[in-house]
Formats: structure tokens, C-alpha cells, sequence
């Protein structure tokens, strides 16, 4: 009787404890940093991943998901980093541009391939392509894109109608920018000084973008600064800085008004154009943004940034880590947050054509906008990836140093390409 009455108490202990352990939640976490990764002010900081967190845990009753707030950008590298050599990494997490090849490359991030291939719940069809394509690394995708930003051309309409200049179009070319930098570069004051300008911050990688010029092969072992497209924009790029007759344009130009164009990144535009910020920053003037000028032999093309999202290779969750990712970077709903509460661009092509961001992106109702929803998603759809191998940033420095004595006429451009090709690959080879 008593061996009956162990085996029956056994029994009910056993049952409850694996009922209790049922009961018991499953956690994942999430690595978020305070704040924006465009550099531009930002309100509710959490606001996406706050309603991200409470659908998710609404759709999976069983599961609850925690992250460590306060976590500055300039830090979160470091603290990732971290987390990931105590072996306690979030299961799903940011990944800024700068630490993808190093995570996809030290198997720490999870190959995703299969979860894309298995999920009947998923396609890739919605991205734009460069949003996509830079969550990849030799046809493996390691992360999913959450939200991207790419670079517009600020235009100055009140100077450009003192001048008697129309805004340019959407399909405005070097030749374009080019006369209407001509055109309002002058001395305004009669003191023999020029004192407003065409342009202020425009790159030589601003233009090899527009003119098509691809500096490295995709896997960053070779360089290709003697191409006859690099030659080309050099070329534009000096006529251009003789417009100035060699006065230098300093930020404050720009700032009260005395500059017509500025590369701008669309999160500086949604963030600067509507009221409050737009106050603060550029009330005394007018102005719109439009797409980059093309180059001869390119098109109106920029440089598409965007942070993703990487899941560990290491989360004991698969599934539901799985789930999650598509949360933040696939769900409709959480697309269509991003464009009402990130200075960002959602990635999703549906979000940014919608009715909905036409509202959003008419900001001043007396006037039509320059650029639209449909020349935005033009844009992305024609923008280019950033290069993101080990090397790049060195590389680059020092290309940067070259060009710039060649636009400026200090070394003269007969066989420098040439010359900084060689140098550039022998150093992506070493």
C-alpha cells in the first residue's frame, strides 16, 4: 500500500513540475541601440521595438523578450562584441553596416538561407534589391534589412529663384548641375569676393556613383580606379571646382542660405523638413530635395545604406528567433511604424508606395513636392550597395588623399589612376 501511495505521489510531483516547467516562459533577447542610426535627432527611441516586442509576445503567449536599454550607437559595437565573446549574445540583433563582414565571416551570424527557402510565410520579392543584397556575403544571406537611407540632392529653391533658375528634374544631369552652378556662382556684394555658390559637399564618390564607376571588386582584392568612367568624373569634377575660382565653401554658407546644392541623406531630409527640426535648422529659405544628378555615363544613382538584422548561430530558439527576425524586418505592419516613426526608409517596396507615405512625405501642402513616394522607390530600386570588405576603409583613405591632390591640380591626372590603381591593389593583396 505504501509503495502505491510513493508511486502515486511521485506521479503527481512529476506532473507538476512538468507543468510548471511548461508554464515557464521562453526568453529571447534582443541587442537595440538608444537613438537612430542616421545621426539625426529622433524622438521615442523604442517606439518600434517597444510595439514590436508587445505584437510578438501577443502572437506567442508563451515566450517574453528582453533587451538592454541606454545602449548609445557609438557603443553598441563594442557591447555587441562583448556579448558575443561571454558567449551571452541576443538571439536577434542590430547589425550596423561596419560589423557585417566581421560577424558573417566568424560564423556568428546565422546562415538564413534555409529559413528563407522553408518559409512559405516569406519572400524576398518585396525588398529592393540593394536593401536585400546587403544582408549577403558570397550568395549566403546572413541578415534581413529593417530600414535604409540613401543620399538626394538638397536643393535651395529660394536661391535658385532669386537667380532666376527653374528646379531641376528628377532626371537632371552633370551637364545640368554643372550650368546652374555656373549660372549662380557670383559675387553678390560687389567686394570682389565670390560669396555664393553652386555646390557644397559634393564628392568625387557622389560622382563615380552617378557616372557608374564601380571602385572594387565585390570581394575587395581589386581595385578599378583606372576605368575610363573614373577618368570621366574626375575630369567633371575639376571643371566643377573652377566654377568657385578657388574660394573654399565653408558649412555656414550652405547654413544661411548662400549655397543652391547639397548631398543630403533622405533621413536628414525627413528630419530637417518638417516642423519642429526644419525651424531650428533651415528656416531662412526654401528648399526640396530631388535625385543626383547622372553622370555620362551612369545614371541619377546613389549609395543605398542600411542596418540590419542578424540572428546568432549560437540561439538555442531557432524558430521563434526566426519569427521574430521577420518581425522586425519583413512584417507589413512594422515596415509601415518605420515610416511613421523612423527619419529611415522602410525596405519593403509596398510600405514606400503606399498611400500612406504619400501623406507622410507631403509635408507642405502649399506647394508640390519635388521629389514623390514613386521617384523614392525609383531610387532605391537603381541605388548601389556600399562596399563593405575588411579593407575598405584603409583602402579608401588613401585613394581619398590621391583624387584629391588630382581634382585640386597638385598632381595632374595624365597616368595618376593608373598609378593609384596599382598601389591600391597591392595593398588589398597584401
Amino acid at each position: 500500500m505504501r509503495k502505491k501511495i510513493l508511486a502515486a505521489t511521485c506521479a503527481a510531483v512529476i506532473i507538476l513540475l512538468g507543468v510548471h516547467f511548461w508554464r515557464q516562459p521562453v526568453i529571447l533577447t534582443i541587442g537595440v541601440f538608444a537613438g537612430n542610426n542616421w545621426n539625426v535627432p529622433q524622438g521615442e527611441t523604442y517606439a518600434i521595438t517597444d510595439e514590436v516586442i508587445r505584437t510578438f509576445e501577443a502572437e506567442h503567449p508563451n515566450v517574453k523578450i528582453k533587451y538592454v536599454s541606454g545602449i548609445k550607437k557609438e557603443d553598441y559595437s563594442e557591447w555587441l562584441a562583448e556579448q558575443f565573446v561571454d558567449g551571452d549574445e541576443p538571439d536577434v540583433f542590430l547589425l550596423p553596416a561596419d560589423d557585417f563582414n566581421l560577424y558573417a565571416t566568424t560564423n556568428a551570424l546565422m546562415n538564413l538561407d534555409d529559413f528563407i527557402a522553408d518559409d512559405e510565410n516569406f519572400s524576398t520579392d518585396v525588398y529592393y534589391p540593394a536593401a536585400f543584397n546587403f544582408g549577403r556575403l558570397e550568395n549566403v544571406s546572413y541578415a534581413l534589412p529593417c530600414e535604409s537611407t540613401l543620399t538626394f540632392m538638397f536643393v535651395n529653391k529660394t536661391l535658385l529663384a532669386k537667380e532666376g533658375v527653374d528646379m531641376p528634374k528628377n532626371n537632371w544631369t552633370w551637364a545640368d548641375f554643372l550650368y546652374i552652378c555656373r549660372k549662380v556662382t557670383r559675387d553678390t556684394d560687389g567686394d570682389g569676393v565670390i560669396d555664393q555658390f553652386g555646390c557644397y559637399d559634393y564628392s568625387w564618390q557622389n560622382a563615380a556613383v552617378a557616372n557608374d564607376v564601380k571602385l572594387f571588386r565585390d570581394d575587395g582584392r581589386t581595385s578599378y580606379f583606372a576605368d575610363s568612367r573614373m577618368e570621366e568624373t574626375l575630369k567633371f569634377l575639376m571643371e566643377l571646382r573652377t566654377v568657385n575660382g578657388g574660394c573654399e565653401v565653408a558649412p555656414k554658407d550652405f547654413d544661411v542660405g548662400r549655397v543652391a546644392f547639397r548631398p543630403f541623406t533622405f533621413a536628414e531630409y525627413r528630419t530637417y523638413k518638417p516642423y519642429p527640426w526644419r525651424i531650428k535648422k533651415y528656416s531662412s529659405f526654401e528648399w526640396d530635395c530631388i535625385k543626383m544628378p547622372a553622370g555620362t555615363s551612369g545614371g541619377n544613382i546613389s549609395v543605398m545604406d542600411t542596418l540590419l538584422v542578424g540572428m546568432s548561430s549560437r540561439t538555442r530558439h531557432k524558430a521563434l528567433a526566426w519569427e521574430l527576425l521577420k518581425k522586425f524586418c519583413f512584417d507589413r505592419a512594422t515596415q509601415q511604424l518605420i515610416l511613421r516613426k523612423s527619419q529611415a526608409l522602410p525596405v519593403r517596396r509596398d510600405v514606400i508606395i503606399s498611400a500612406e507615405a504619400q501623406e507622410i512625405f507631403s509635408w507642405d501642402t502649399t506647394e508640390s513636392a519635388a521629389i514623390t513616394p514613386a521617384d523614392i522607390s525609383e531610387a532605391m530600386d537603381e541605388a548601389v550597395m556600399p562596399f563593405k570588405f575588411k579593407n575598405y576603409a584603409t583602402a579608401m583613405l588613401y585613394a581619398d588623399a590621391e583624387i584629391t591632390k588630382i581634382i585640386s591640380g597638385t598632381v595632374p591626372l595624365n597616368n595618376a589612376l593608373n598609378k593609384l590603381q596599382k598601389e591600391v591593389n597591392a595593398f588589398l593583396q597584401y
